[in-house]
């Protein structure tokens, strides 16, 4: 996991529950609701594939505590291990909203995450 990685468009409706699904599990220790964690990441949106932020761009991994997250994340991570790489599709109720002030309300978005730390 060394690279970004390239999130394939996405067929079809978006879903309107979180899809979890795991490109690469790692056998480091596991996320746990609420715990502080270091990522990798790529942000896309779900209609479009037009990529809106990635940790990867900035040349450094981004530490953050999972309950100040958006929904989609406090739900999708945990579980993961470190070194692992998960995509998370996640509908606009669990992202920034169904409607509001977010340029990204109201859009289902697209994520791949890689988990290199976690933080207690």
């Amino acid at each position: 996991m060394s690279s970004k990685p390239e999130i394939e468009f996405q067929d079809g409706p978006a879903p309107v529950e979180l899809v979890i699904k795991d490109l690469e599990v790692g056998s480091g220790k596991e996320a746990q609701p609420g715990d502080n964690v270091t990522v990798h990441y790529v942000g896309v949106e779900y209609d479009t594939g037009e990529q809106f932020d990635a940790s990867w761009d900035r040349g450094e991994a981004i530490t953050f505590p999972l309950r100040g997250l958006i929904q989609g994340w406090q739900d999708g991570i945990p579980g993961m291990k470190v070194g692992g790489r998960r995509q998370l599709t996640i509908p606009a109720k669990l992202a920034y909203g169904e409607s509001g002030g977010h340029q990204l309300s109201g859009k289902t978005l697209v994520f791949v995450i890689d988990l290199l730390d976690v933080l207690n």
